[in-house]
């Protein structure tokens, strides 16, 4: 089964809001400064939602690991 654009770019901007969190609670707890955790936190998500979707689109594209599926039989009638 094929995965379509839509559905990386939904993986990824899911994965990237749990992330920001993520990110910015670490920052803040570097730097104890909300303001610059958030900042940082949306800097980092802007940039890694570009590369998630690409990383993803390249990954799909190779043949690396998959195994070949057979072609679905067709339905054929019992003759009757």
């Amino acid at each position: 089964m094929k995965e379509t654009h839509l559905r990386s770019v939904v993986k990824s901007a899911s994965y990237r809001f749990f992330s920001t969190f993520v990110t910015a609670g670490v920052a803040w707890f570097i730097t104890h400064q909300w303001r610059l955790a958030l900042t940082i936190g949306l800097a980092d998500t802007a940039a890694k939602l570009f590369v998630y979707y690409a990383h993803e689109r390249l990954w799909h594209n190779l043949a690396f690991g998959r195994v070949p599926q057979p072609p679905p039989e067709t339905m054929q009638g019992d003759g009757i």
